[in-house]
């Protein structure tokens, strides 16, 4: 049986998800260009994804602390 193929998606928040490739991508989500094995997948997540709190909450923490 063939391996099944993922792609990680992104959000306007920056938060990632797997998501079986061909399969419709859901609204609010698009790709961040990555494909591959789940583990491949995963692996790439737990590179690029350093800081899991959303990207707003990031933008008012730098402005909290930077006044």
């Amino acid at each position: 049986m063939a391996e099944d193929v993922y792609q990680v998606l992104i959000n306007d928040e920056e938060q990632r998800s797997l998501w079986p490739l061909g399969k419709e991508v859901p609204a609010g989500w698009r790709s961040e260009g990555k494909e591959g094995s789940r583990q491949e997948c995963m692996d790439y997540v737990d590179t690029v994804w350093t800081d899991m709190r959303p990207r707003s909450l990031r933008e008012r923490m730098s402005v909290d602390t930077a006044g």
